[in-house]
């Protein structure tokens, strides 16, 4: 079954968050994923939204997710979003 990465993030660092999305690219392509959202301006329907972006990746699974997201390289990478941003992230299960 399709798994979804989910991030809800606030930058407070622009020029830092910057360094992760230039390597952001190179790493990914190594693995089986796909960028559905990356949106900035989000349209609030109910309720708050309190961050400056919403991030959607689809995987085929959640082991691929997981090799993604705990891969050296990837990790050694989000240090640049961890300084730059605070983000609450979930992966979850589609509806294969």
């Amino acid at each position: 079954m399709s798994s979804y990465f989910i991030a809800q993030i606030n930058i407070h660092d622009a020029e830092e968050y910057t360094q992760y999305e230039e390597g952001f690219d190179r790493i990914f392509a190594k693995y089986n994923g796909e960028v559905i959202v990356v949106d900035d301006h989000p349209t609030v329907l109910e309720g708050q939204w309190p961050y400056t972006r919403a991030v959607m990746i689809r995987f085929p699974d959640e082991s691929e997710a997981k090799r993604w997201y705990h891969s050296a390289e990837y990790q050694t990478l989000a240090q640049h979003r961890l300084q730059a941003s605070q983000a609450d992230i979930i992966l979850v299960t589609g509806r294969d």
